[in-house]
């Protein structure tokens, strides 16, 4: 089964953004449940008022009030709600990103979007919402002017947006702000260093190699940064590439464990069943059969 690639479209037209409301787009598919799908675009869900579950890269998170959702490009997800959902829905490309000068470097320095683990909700207090309120409404008001320079307003709306949504991610660790920014640079350079080594390199130690410190040091910043050691998110990462290529791909088993660098098929079974607690074969089978029945 392919999966779908979605490009960023509005009224049939491709655009670099664009801002929705939940209430509109659940009207629109008339409730219907989507299938499992990926964006070639950013995404912030903000469920102001609403239930239900969100999809992504195969874990599964509640949608409650008052609860923020960064997506990724590339990410599989899927939005299922009850009826009648409340919030905004912000859509952004790497292209608006650039055309409006806002660095990518921007979007990984806050830590708000990640495209290889997962990726948690942020709950949004009482003040945060306030400011949150105010922003989304120029946004909206802006996003639907007939104005030459309305991007360039837009651009300044949704970095303040993502600065306030970073503002009280930040408020959520008890790190000093030095250690804070060090260990998100080395947390950065490692994610994208896993990115592109994840299938040849398996061991924490060659990552540190790469980033020149010491494995320990490597997973004590990775561990307090994110609660998780450099090796699981190693094995995250395989892991997921495992569930991509088994789910949208005809490659068999074997072919996969070759593919993500295994040079014994059956170490790759063991290695999926002992973190997942089932047989690759199994989950490809499940996931297949829910996915059907969507």
């Amino acid at each position: 089964m392919d999966i779908p690639s979605l490009d960023l479209t509005y009224n049939g037209q491709q655009v670099g953004f664009a801002l929705k409301k939940m209430e509109e787009i659940y009207l629109q598919t008339k409730g219907e449940k989507g299938v499992p799908h990926r964006h070639n675009y950013y995404t912030v869900l903000w469920a102001r008022n609403a239930c239900g579950k969100h999809q992504i890269d195969y874990k599964e998170y509640l949608i409650k009030p008052n609860i923020v959702f960064f997506v990724s490009p590339g990410q599989v997800h899927n939005v299922i709600t009850k009826p009648y959902p409340q919030g905004w829905v912000i859509l952004f490309t790497r292209g608006f990103l650039q055309q409006n000068y806002i660095s990518e470097d921007f979007i990984k320095n806050i830590g708000l979007f990640s495209d290889i683990t997962d990726t948690p909700p942020l709950v949004i207090n009482e003040e945060t919402e306030k400011r949150l309120v105010e922003i989304a409404q120029h946004l909206g008001n802006t996003f639907k002017e007939d104005n030459p320079f309305k991007l360039d307003v837009i651009a300044s709306y949704l970095k303040l947006f993502l600065v306030e949504c970073n503002r009280l991610a930040d408020e959520k660790t008890s790190q000093s702000n030095h250690t804070l920014q060090a260990g998100r640079l080395i947390l950065k350079n490692f994610k994208e260093l896993l990115d592109k080594k994840f299938s040849e390199w398996h061991r924490v130690s060659y990552f540190a190699e790469a980033l020149s410190i010491s494995p320990d040091y490597l997973n004590n910043v990775v561990k307090s940064s994110t609660g998780k050691t450099a090796k699981g998110f190693i094995q995250e990462r395989i892991l997921l590439e495992a569930k991509r290529l088994g789910l949208h791909t005809e490659m068999s088993s074997k072919q996969i464990a070759y593919q993500l660098g295994f040079d014994d098929p059956s170490y790759f079974s063991k290695f999926y069943k002992n973190i997942e607690g089932r047989s690759f074969r199994d989950f490809r089978l499940q996931l297949n059969k829910e996915i059907l029945s969507i």
